[in-house]
Order: structure tokens, then sequence, then C-alpha cells
């Protein structure tokens, strides 16, 4: 979502984004249905989302591919246990991914949040019977794969995009070795960074489209508007205590260390974390953390923190399948079992990095509504309390990464628990890290 320069302003756009959601919530439910008469404005704006998301998703898939840069591992990470730390690091971080997929789906069915969005409009008839149509596993799979590309592009029907955008990228890749001409890939590039200039230009207006739409929606459906963003975020705010009292207890299971001992540790990093919504700009004091206050040994810290930056969201992937769920549920169709899995892998997807979909939770969101065919009434809801949401996903996604590097350095013993019980005093040495992947991490925020 940004430079790490640009962290500020970006809250600074979060908050204005909030307020214009409280004041169209009071607005809509002030004037009435009056206020659906400003529906327009909102819808422009997620037309104006929606716009960027084929080219946005199939440069994010290709260029990455391509380019041998895309995750840079410290220059420390060598020496004999390298692959077991790796290995460890990416066990850790794709199951906690699968718990906290399976964990929001699991509240979200129980508690239903989008439920008391009922609209008094028709939803898009064929939509409706496209996001409802039972079909077995087999066909689910046999849809991935798109006879025409083209006629995928013109519906934004995402999942063949991706897959065709992955044998793009794997084929430009060995064309690239073997002829050593890269001009398609630079090509490539520049659209995406025109594309990302697009959608930062487009974010300059979204406290206008999100009052608008907050209003209309208000003045539409009522009250329930109130109940159900509260039922989102509490939602989502009990699957991310869950997790972390889960991470609690694995990590004192493995390593023995005293529980008791982490909040103390950790309250550095989750002040920071919480207040500037920002993983990039809370990795500094993450890293020093693990290694001056929890005794993580310097090589596992750099690692396993660096990957963990921009691949260990746990709170985004809680948060988009919930977001999955409340679409859904807000459009009360009911998802099949292909559907609810497709939906947890494309939440772990975006997670790990496969697919890189920058400019911020609205062009997420719209990516998972058009990939499921969910309904994108309530889109607005979820854009409007973001900056609420992504406390929460912080909070998780900055912690989570630390114990995940206790997880993996306990094994071979780089855990120095003088260090832990304040028995002994180190000093972290610098790190260097990639500017991308402090980009990547603020669009996991």
């Amino acid at each position: 979502m940004g430079e790490r320069h640009h962290c500020v302003p970006l809250v600074q756009l979060s908050r204005q984004i909030g307020f214009a959601a409280v004041a169209g919530l009071a607005f809509g439910l002030a004037v009435g249905e009056w206020a659906q008469n400003l529906q327009f404005i909102g819808d422009i704006f997620i037309r104006l989302i929606q716009m960027a998301i084929v080219p946005l998703v199939m440069t994010s898939v290709i260029v990455p591919l391509v380019m041998t840069s895309v995750i840079v591992a410290t220059g420390s990470m060598s020496g004999a246990g390298t692959g077991k730390i790796a290995l460890r690091t990416f066990q850790w971080m794709i199951g906690f991914s699968l718990v906290a997929a399976v964990l929001a789906w699991a509240l979200a069915s129980l508690i239903k949040p989008g439920a008391g969005m009922v609209f008094r409009g028709e939803l898009d008839s064929s939509l409706k019977e496209s996001a409802t149509e039972v079909s077995g596993w087999q066909d689910t799979i046999v849809e991935f794969v798109s006879k025409n590309i083209f006629e995928a592009m013109s519906t934004a029907t995402m999942v063949p995009i991706i897959v065709f955008s992955l044998l793009f990228g794997i084929a430009l890749r060995i064309q690239t070795a073997k002829t050593g001409d890269d001009s398609v890939l630079s090509f490539i590039d520049q659209v995406q960074q025109i594309v990302l200039t697009m959608i930062r230009l487009v974010m300059y207006v979204a406290p206008i489209g999100v009052f608008c739409l907050l209003a209309s929606m208000a003045g539409d459906v009522g009250f329930s508007v109130v109940t159900s963003t509260l039922k989102y975020l509490g939602t989502t705010l009990l699957g991310v205590l869950i997790i972390m009292a889960l991470f609690v207890v694995v990590v004192t299971l493995r390593t023995g260390l005293n529980p008791a001992l982490l909040p103390g540790k950790l309250a550095d990093q989750t002040t920071i974390a919480v207040t500037t919504t920002s993983s990039a700009v809370t990795f500094p004091t993450v890293l020093r953390t693990a290694i001056e206050k929890i005794g993580v040994s310097q090589r596992v810290a750099n690692f396993t923190l660096s990957i963990g930056l921009t691949m260990g969201s746990y709170g985004a992937v809680l948060n988009y399948m919930i977001v999955v769920m409340f679409l859904a549920q807000a459009g009360d169709i009911q998802l099949g079992f292909g559907e609810i899995v497709l939906g947890m892998a494309l939440a772990i997807l975006l997670n790990m990095g496969t697919i890189t979909v920058p400019g911020g939770f609205p062009v997420v969101a719209m990516f998972l509504a058009t990939s499921l065919d969910l309904p994108f009434e309530a889109v607005g809801l979820l854009i409007a309390v973001d900056w609420f949401a992504g406390i929460f996903r912080t909070f998780l996604n900055v912690n989570g990464d630390t114990f995940v590097a206790m997880l993996v350095a306990k094994p071979d013993d780089e855990i120095d628990e003088d260090v832990y019980y304040d028995r002994k005093h180190v000093v972290a040495d610098d790190l260097d890290i990639d500017e991308e992947l402090l980009v990547k991490a603020d669009m996991a925020d």
C-alpha cells in the first residue's frame, strides 16, 4: 500500500476513511431513504477499484515469478542447519495460516456477522445463481482452467486468470533465461507500476466513496448496519484472541518457557503495531524484541522474521476468510464446500505472497468478492471499518511472527534462556531489510 516513507499519509487516509464512515452512517440514519441518492457515487468508487483488479492480479503473479529477488533472505542465513530452519519456518507459517482460515469459517458460521444485512433491492439473479450453484469438486477444479482467457478477463473470473498468469509467468521465465531478453518482463512491470499508481489515486477519493456508500446503506437497511459492523469486528477480534491463545499454548509446550513473561516482553512491539497498524514500521522493534528480550539467535530471527514480514500474516488470513463469509451472508448466499475451500485457499495465497494484490483492503475485498461471485453491496461497510480491523490484523501478524521465530529456534537450541529470564543482555545487529518486503508487509495490514 505504499513505500515505507508513505506510512504516515496512509495512516491519515485510514483515519479519514474512518471518520467518513461514521459521518456517512449518521447521515444515512438521520435522513433515511433519501440517502440512497448518493449510492451512485459509491458505485463509481467501487467500479474504479474493480476496473484495476484484472491487470493488477495478472502482473502481480507474473512479475514475481520471473524476477529472482521477490523474497530476499538475509545474508546471515548460511552454514549448517539453514535448510531445516527454512523448512520449519514455512511449516509453522502454513500451519497457523490454515488454522486461521478454518477458525474464521467456524466463527463466521456461528456468529453470522453479515446475516443482518438484508438488502431491499434484488441481487443480480445471474450472480446469485452462479454463487449458489452446487457442483462436485471435480467440476470446481475444471473451472479453474478457462477455455478462453479473454472471456475470463471480460467477466473478471479471477481463478482462471490466476492460473493463466502462473503458466504465463513460468513460460516467460524460461524464455527470458533462454534468450536473455527481458523486454516483455519490463513491459509487464511498467504496466503493474502504472496500475498501482492508478489505485493510489483512487484511494485518495476513498473517504468520499465510503461516506456515500455508508450513507446509502444506512438509509436502506437502517440500524442493522451498526449491529452488523459490530458483529464483523467482534468476530475478527474473537478470532485474533483465540489464535493468540493457541500460539501461547503451543509455544509454552514446545519451548518450556514461562508464558507469564510474554506480555511484558511483547509490550513495545504490540503498542507500535496497534497504534500504527503497520508491520513494516513495527519490524525493527520486533527484531530487537526477538533477539534482546526473547533470546532468539540473530540468524534465526533475521530469516524467520523477514519471511514472516510478508508471509506470516495470520491476522490477514483470518480477516479475509471472515470477509468471504460476511459477503455471502449479506447476500443470503449459501456457499458450498468447494466455495468455502476456495475461499480459504485464496485467503492463504493472498497472505503467502503467491498472489500479491497491493492497494490495500479495498482491492483485497473486491478481489475476493469477484473470485467467488459474491455480491458487492456490503463491501463499502467493510472498507469503512477496516482501520479497526487493521489494528486486529497487525496485532496478530506482529506477535505471531515472534512466536513462530521461537518455535523455529527451539529445536536447535537457538533460544538463549538466560536472555529470556533476564539473566543476560545481548544487542541485536542492524538488519538491512529489502524495501520491497516492507512494502508488501503494509499490504497485509
